[in-house]
């Protein structure tokens, strides 16, 4: 892209701008009623939009549209028509219609749907969500939509997203009538999602089966060099990752992605992008649209983009950190506390709220970050722990005790940060520090979730906290409406919310033992695994809410809940048959020859008169490698075998099996195979090494 980038900057979008350029007045004023107001589109005003939409996609060399939709498999869908219709006289001509823009038909039975389909019950539907605006990718022109079943039923994250949106903007519209605001229309939940990733070079990757299969490796003895040295993080950019970040930037920001910020992370390999906020609809197809064209440009420039949360064992994974607040139409940020966040009473109610809902619904917003990958980052000195906590600071949390116990004096810590050097200026200090341990911090003017893992979809994340958060705007909502004293009721829902629902914060440091001990006093959830996690979708009272808002039916929770243990289990059975086929086709036949001509190296030695011993206990211990890797493969195979026989139709059975008996048994035998990896040669060894990955980009 040149110099003239902004004026290239969504030009591959059919975005505001280019409706209304291209648009009828009228045409242009229906769509826009349809998206501020969330009211159906009539269908001869679909009919214009779709000739005219049709038209610019042509303009910009696209043949074929696609309903793109986003199925419970954390990656995208489509099916791809081209605009031709076949004329009498044997000629085409480029046509589509309104009812082709609006409404699709995919196969139903052939996605994650947890019981809501039959494969002979085929059937489903896609249609068009105009809040997100359409864009050409690859000669296509992608429509958003929702995708739902032929019985009604979300089969996608984008609907219950949608969902969830309406629900937080009426909620909080009601607090704001009380606050005198009569100005603002809605509110949007905006989003912005970093996204956290790997890059290795391709020809080792495509040598690497784990890497192929799996996304990560299941084998891998240390390199030298880690991230000890803790010097990769921002440091330089290698030139190579340079070319493919400037690359990227360019084909996002076509698409309309505004990608703001990029850095090298802690692992050596490791990255990080940044987008600018937008509405959490459009954030999640952003986000979506990143890591698909990561992996795309990665693949031009010779490199492998990985997304798994934890590729390489022994250095950190990688997360998704979900920036989450809430504006309004008119630019108000409801969760900015101002200058004196003590007088700004708005922001402490909207403040309680979500400390409620998180409190309430912990283990909800825990399972939003469980999937198998992320088992292996959470925890662990890179990524919160499965405890879900919220960081405050001290100022915001000292201004809420305070006034819970009726204590009105506050004194501010922000002020000036003095550097102590003449040249540089002092600095604004903001109220209080972040916390980087925390599962849920706020940072200032919204609230960081950075336990998602960086392969999901940030959908449910997403709807998750609309749905919770509106749970507690509207028991405030009644409250305060029903109130005789309004400013004595607002000072009791804050006292209340800190006498019932201050265990929630927590300002140290979420990595130690000492806080896992103090968690479990304060009756915080502690659910260490996606097993453990997808249970909660089930309890009635996590059911209750996403009923109550209509955000998910108890059958779409029921459906969810075995997706996700079905999806669990999946993914590890297809890691230990990757483990097996890596183990038996490459590493012991590797092996055993390594040890055949260490063994005849120590012959020729001794034929020639040359005692050495060191050869010989050097092919032993090759040769009790290869019976010790031998065996625990065939163990791996067979507890395979057992909870495949024991656990027929019982995704629960199964699931626990998994974690329980398939990962330890996983981990034996990669124990036996990296041991085996320290004492044979790299010429020997059948695959790319950590070094090879982590260290020659």
């Amino acid at each position: 892209m040149s110099s003239d980038f902004a004026s290239k900057f969504a030009c591959k979008v059919f975005d505001d701008a280019v409706m209304r350029e291209r648009l009828p007045k009228n045409t242009y004023k229906s769509l826009k009623h349809s998206i501020d107001e969330n009211v159906h589109l009539e269908p001869d005003v679909a009919d214009v939009v779709a000739s005219v939409m049709k038209d610019w996609a042509v303009e910009q060399g696209a043949t074929h549209f696609t309903h793109w939709f986003q199925p419970m498999t954390n990656i995208t869908a489509g099916k791809h028509d081209s605009f031709i219709s076949p004329q009498k006289d044997g000629q085409v001509i480029l046509e589509f219609s309104g009812k082709e823009l609006i409404q699709g038909e995919p196969d139903a039975s052939s996605f994650p749907n947890g019981g809501l389909r039959n494969t002979f019950e085929a059937r489903g539907y896609t249609a068009w969500d105009c809040t997100s605006p359409a864009f050409i990718k690859g000669g296509t022109l992608y429509i958003p939509t929702a995708f739902c079943s032929y019985t009604g039923e979300a089969l996608d994250t984008k609907t219950p997203l949608l969902r969830s949106m309406q629900v937080i903007s009426d909620q909080a519209m009601r607090i704001l009538r009380l606050f005198g605001n009569r100005t603002s229309k809605r509110v949007l939940a905006t989003v912005g999602a970093e996204q956290e990733y790997f890059l290795v070079d391709r020809e080792k990757y495509e040598n690497r089966l784990d890497l192929k299969i799996c996304g990560r490796t299941l084998f891998g003895a240390m390199p030298p060099k880690g991230q000890e040295m803790d010097d990769h993080y921002c440091g330089r950019i290698r030139l190579r990752v340079a070319e493919y970040m400037r690359q990227l930037d360019n084909a996002l920001w076509e698409l309309g992605v505004t990608s703001k910020t990029k850095h090298n992370e802690v692992a050596p390999a490791q990255h990080e992008l940044a987008p600018v906020f937008c509405s959490a609809n459009i954030a999640c197809d952003h986000n979506q649209l990143t890591m698909e064209v990561m992996r795309i440009v990665a693949k031009q420039n010779g490199l492998a983009c990985l997304l798994h949360e934890k590729p390489f064992d022994g250095v950190n994974g990688s997360g998704k950190h979900n920036n989450w607040s809430l504006s309004t139409d008119d630019g108000l940020n409801l969760l900015d506390p101002g200058k004196t966040p003590y007088e700004n009473v708005q922001f402490l109610i909207f403040l309680c709220a979500v400390l409620t809902a998180v409190d309430n619904y912990a283990d909800l917003l825990r399972l939003t970050a469980a999937v198998a990958g992320n088992d292996h980052r959470l925890g662990a000195n890179e990524a919160p722990p499965a405890i879900i906590s919220v960081f405050l600071g001290d100022e915001l949390t000292g201004i809420l005790e305070n006034i819970a116990k009726g204590n009105t004096n506050h004194q501010s810590s922000s002020g000036i940060l003095e550097t102590g050097v003449e040249t540089l200026p002092d600095l604004p200090k903001d109220d209080s520090d972040r916390n980087r341990t925390s599962p849920f911090a706020f940072t200032g003017n919204k609230f960081e979730f950075r336990m998602v893992g960086s392969s999901q979809s940030i959908a449910q994340s997403n709807y998750v906290l609309n749905t919770i958060v509106s749970d507690s705007l509207s028991t405030f909502a009644d409250r305060l409406e029903s109130a005789p004293n309004f400013d004595d009721e607002i000072k009791h829902i804050i006292t209340e919310t800190m006498e019932q629902h201050g265990r929630i914060i927590f300002n140290g440091n979420n990595y130690t033992d000492e806080w896992v001990k103090e968690a479990e006093k304060r009756g915080l959830p502690n659910l260490p695994t996606t097993v453990d996690a997808a249970q909660m979708l089930i309890q009635p009272k996590n059911i209750a809410v996403f009923e109550r808002f209509h955000v998910l039916s108890p059958v779409e929770c029921r459906s969810r809940y075995e997706i996700m243990l079905e999806n669990y289990a999946k993914t590890i059975n297809i890691e230990a048959n990757t483990m097996l086929e890596m183990a038996n086709k490459q590493i012991l036949p590797a092996l055993i020859g390594f040890a055949g001509d260490t063994a005849a190296a120590y012959n020729e030695l001794m034929c020639a008169g040359v005692s050495n011993a060191t050869s010989l206990r050097l092919a032993q211990a090759l040769s009790d490698a290869v019976d010790e890797i031998y065996a625990e493969a065939q163990e791996l195979q067979a507890v395979l075998d057992q909870i495949h026989k024991s656990c027929i139709g019982d995704a629960l059975c199964e699931a626990k099996g998994y974690r329980d008996q398939i990962l330890p048994q996983m981990e034996k035998l990669r124990q036996a195979v990296d041991k085996a990896e320290g004492i044979c040669s790299s010429e020997a060894w059948p695959m790319p090494s950590y070094t090879d990955l982590l260290h020659r980009v």
